[in-house]
């Protein structure tokens, strides 16, 4: 499954900062734009794994199904 995410990048002195708009606490840093990316897939790739782990482990019969919301402007 392919999911779509908004990433923000901002210069900060000799670093760019980077964090995933949707989702809180997925954020980092690199000393280049590049590396910033590549830092900013990982954490949202453990964030998303650490969740899901977290969701399943704790609750039994769950139902999982896709939701839509519009998010204004």
């Amino acid at each position: 499954m392919k999911r779509e995410f908004t990433a923000i990048y901002k210069k900060s002195g000799k670093w760019f900062l980077a964090w995933v708009e949707e989702i809180p606490g997925v954020n980092t840093q690199g000393k280049t734009l590049k590396e910033a990316k590549e830092n900013l897939k990982e954490a949202l790739s453990l964030i998303l794994e650490t969740n899901k782990n977290l969701m399943f482990g704790k609750i039994s019969n769950a139902k999982r199904e896709s939701i839509s919301i519009k998010i204004p402007a």
